[in-house]
């Protein structure tokens, strides 16, 4: 049996630096002034399969555990639409993808790799297969803003806040139909995380969304000081 898994072990901090860096050395390739053509079609390829690879997996050991069922089984958590979103970005450089990716990975799926919910460790299944899908969302937005230099714009926070408010009425939809809990919208999640230090349910919902409003500006700020910086610069 797999050792159970150790938050911020060294197996934890390891999968943490290679979705880091891995991108961050691929967006140094496609920004090189040789390579840079052919290493963007690879790398973006690469991710690409590697996020379809990581999702096949996931759900192919989760049937073979016998574990599949409709409360985990649906496309229908929010790392689910990054995921899908960051696909279609990475293939096709949409703006409005990227967007969604971008701010779906980072308020989302980045906070299941910092403080992800297993129980066992390396070299669990699970644990692989949990870092190589939401690592790669993770490792896709990085790669899609430092290697191809995309980014959001003003206008991309009312359409990223519309289309979250899209997301949540789905995920209530299917929670209510099915009596499951996509979106954490009848119940927390298991272990320590953000919502444990919400209020109970149902008013930790409201409180979700105003942190979810928040995430967006906050994950908006970085590209407001570039914004702010540039100019300062050209006066100097």
């Amino acid at each position: 049996m797999s050792p159970l898994f150790v938050l911020f072990g060294p197996a934890h901090l390891t999968a943490i630096a290679l979705t880091l860096l891995v991108p961050l050395a691929l967006a140094l390739l496609a920004r090189h002034e040789h390579l840079g053509r052919h290493a963007d079609r690879l790398a973006r390829m690469g991710l690409t399969g590697f996020l379809m690879f990581g999702w096949v997996c996931w759900y192919g050991q989760m049937l073979w555990r016998h574990e599949l069922r409709l409360d985990n089984g649906l496309p229908m958590n929010l790392c689910d639409w990054a995921e899908a979103a960051l696909i279609v970005a990475l293939l096709t450089r949409h703006q409005f993808a990227y967007e969604l990716g971008y701010f779906w990975g980072l308020g989302g799926t980045l906070q299941g790799v910092l403080t992800p919910p297993l129980y066992y460790d390396f070299p669990d299944p699970q644990f692989i297969f949990f870092f190589i899908q939401h690592g790669g969302v993770v490792a896709s937005l990085l790669y899609l803003t430092f290697g191809l230099r995309m980014r959001p714009t003003w206008q991309s926070l009312p359409r990223v806040i519309a289309a979250s408010f899209c997301y949540l009425g789905a995920a209530a939809l299917v929670d209510w139909a099915l009596a499951v809990n996509y979106g954490f919208l009848r119940a927390k999640p298991l272990g320590q995380n953000l919502l444990t230090a919400m209020s109970a349910w149902p008013w930790y919902i409201p409180e979700l969304v105003a942190a979810g409003i928040a995430f967006v500006l906050i994950y908006y700020l970085p590209f407001v000081v570039v914004d702010w910086i540039r100019p300062q610069r050209k006066n100097v």
